[in-house]
């Protein structure tokens, strides 16, 4: 399909990225009908689109046979639309056939908005006109016509499920380890979608693989493209590791350190981020040095293991975005503190006995919040006291109370948030606001 003009295109789902995408075929002449299974007043401000699109809201998806393209919103399980026999591209197929940018695409089960922020910061801090956007919030489509010379996408398993050509020149694959199966079905249905990502490069991009990870490192075999690696374990010939002292990279142009004095990102998977962001930067041809002084400003992004209080000498941190087994473990693992572990949520479908080693050594007490609470309990009975508590408020009081001073409370749900909350960010910003509560009432007495 050459050109979207007079074709019918179907969009399904009218968030952020669906909406983009109705403005960016209405602008390149197609017959736009958008639907969105929700109604009128639970999509603020949709009335806008009426004039780009005919508006189905608040019933059933029509049948996608009638279109000639489908563009699902990542939201929209694959379920709907996959055996329409039409093609299927979502915002991220849409926006690469159009850009005429590099891109550097970046994925992974955790750390992918550190590591997008971050590599587009440094991209920045070495001359380089940069943008990010995509599963971070932006939508992709948004950037396009701006003048760049380059942009930073973090993108999803959903969003890659809905790809066909899309090929960025920096392809950066994070971590794989269990999340979203009740939507893949199986942990090979997950990783197939993540390895989409690497499926289009050729020999002139750029995979970066963390070779510390199984089941990235297994992939390195699967593309064309230079293959960089990066490492806590081990040097890499040609990428990145430390050597527990600084920061190595390793590239055709020699070798470089870089200590970590300075730095304000802490924990060894910021260190794993931070490898990745200078791979990445330096293979879009940012010079390393001034690439790496971006880390002197860059303190992290909120949610993500973000420092909120310390109160009678009790840390309080939060890591709402900690969506997943493998995120929370690496939060949990990171300090070498004892923690009062707030978990629970919307299950993913995931193995919580996973944990059990980590939080038996790690963990002091654990305090459950959401309706996979049951289930955690089950899984990691052994591992430590379990406490329940309805609501984020409670929680943060019971952990306070259950914690000794050099303790550190750690938000970490290894859930998704919609049990109870509008959506992760939601959830960090009542557990925030019940710790400075706790600090009012403490500095009271």
């Amino acid at each position: 399909m050459d050109t979207l003009h007079g074709k019918r295109v179907l969009v399904l789902g009218l968030g952020m990225s669906g909406r983009s995408a109705v403005l960016f075929c209405h602008a390149r002449g197609a017959i736009v009908t958008a639907c969105d299974e929700r109604n009128a007043e639970q999509l603020p401000g949709i009335d806008a689109l009426s004039s780009y699109a005919t508006l189905r809201l608040g019933q059933p998806f029509p049948d996608p046979a009638q279109y000639d393209l489908i563009v699902p919103s990542p939201g929209v399980p694959t379920t709907r639309y996959a055996n329409c026999h039409k093609p299927i591209w979502g915002d991220l197929e849409l926006f690469y056939r159009a850009c005429s940018v590099p891109i550097v695409a970046i994925t992974g089960t955790n750390g992918k908005s550190t590591v997008t922020t971050l590599t587009d910061a440094m991209l920045q801090a070495a001359g380089m006109r940069s943008a990010s956007a995509g599963n971070i919030g932006t939508p992709a489509l948004e950037l396009l016509d701006t003048q760049l010379d380059a942009i930073v996408l973090e993108v999803s398993s959903f969003q890659l499920d809905t790809t066909e050509n899309f090929a960025p020149h920096v392809a950066v694959l994070l971590n794989i380890t269990p999340d979203h199966l009740d939507r893949h079905g199986s942990f090979a249905g997950y990783v197939a979608s993540k390895a989409r990502i690497l499926k289009n490069l050729s020999a002139n991009d750029f995979a970066v693989l963390n070779f510390d990870d199984e089941n990235v490192r297994a992939l390195a075999t699967q593309t064309r493209a230079k293959v960089l690696g990066f490492s806590l374990k081990e040097s890499v010939p040609d990428g990145a590791w430390w050597d527990s002292k600084c920061i190595v990279l390793q590239t055709q142009t020699g070798t470089q350190r870089f200590a970590l004095d300075g730095i304000r990102l802490s924990g060894l998977h910021n260190l794993e981020n931070i490898l990745a962001s200078l791979l990445a930067a330096s293979a879009m041809g940012a010079e390393p040095q001034r690439a790496w002084n971006a880390l002197a400003d860059f303190s992290g992004l909120p949610h993500r293991t973000q420092f909120v209080a310390e109160i009678r000498g009790v840390t309080f941190i939060n890591d709402s975005k900690g969506t997943n087994i493998g995120a929370a473990a690496r939060a949990i693992a990171s300090y070498t503190q004892p923690v009062v572990w707030i978990a629970g949520g919307k299950d993913k479908d995931l193995d919580f006995r996973t944990l059990a080693p980590i939080v038996k050594a790690h963990v002091r007490h654990t305090v459950l919040i959401g309706e996979a609470a049951p289930k955690i309990e089950r899984a990691l009975a052994d591992a430590s006291p379990m406490h329940h508590a309805k609501e984020i408020y409670t929680a943060v009081r019971q952990a306070f109370d259950l914690a000794k001073p050099g303790d550190v409370v750690l938000l970490s749900p290894a859930c998704a948030s919609f049990d109870q909350f509008k959506n992760f960010e939601d959830r960090g910003e009542q557990f925030c606001a019940a710790v400075k509560n706790l600090e009012c009432e403490e500095n009271a007495k």
